[in-house]
């Protein structure tokens, strides 16, 4: 099994930053990707950032510019650096890890979430 803890959320005023870190622990195999997810109240869950073990980086439209996701393969661990955030940014924050833990094939991991809350 895969254990992936949040870190980093909080109240920021618009404008300001936030970093979060998600790091994995537990038997871990391989990690194809590590990933940012978030859903806002009433709406559904968004794909915000995704990094693959090559490095290459994915954003969403919405965010593309303002947050940078980045990982540090030695520590398994992850993170979503977020700039110029914006009141439509507020969200609950999940880490995500698509990785081999036990069986020779690649599950899904979740974290349980980190609050972010961006006031105007």
């Amino acid at each position: 099994q895969v254990q992936l803890v949040e870190s980093g959320g909080g109240l920021v005023q618009a404008g300001g930053s936030l970093r979060l870190s998600c790091a994995a622990s537990g038997r871990i195999v391989s990690i194809n990707h590590m990933s940012w997810y978030r859903q806002a109240p009433g709406k559904q869950r968004e794909l915000v950032a995704r990094i693959y073990v090559s490095g290459s980086t994915n954003y969403a439209g919405s965010v593309k510019g303002r947050f940078t996701v980045s990982r540090d393969h030695a520590k398994n661990t992850v993170y979503l650096q977020m700039d110029s955030l914006k009141p439509e940014d507020t969200a609950v924050y999940s880490c995500h890890a698509n990785a081999i833990s036990g069986a020779p094939l690649f599950l899904d991991y979740w974290g349980q979430g980190t609050q972010v809350t961006v006031s105007s």
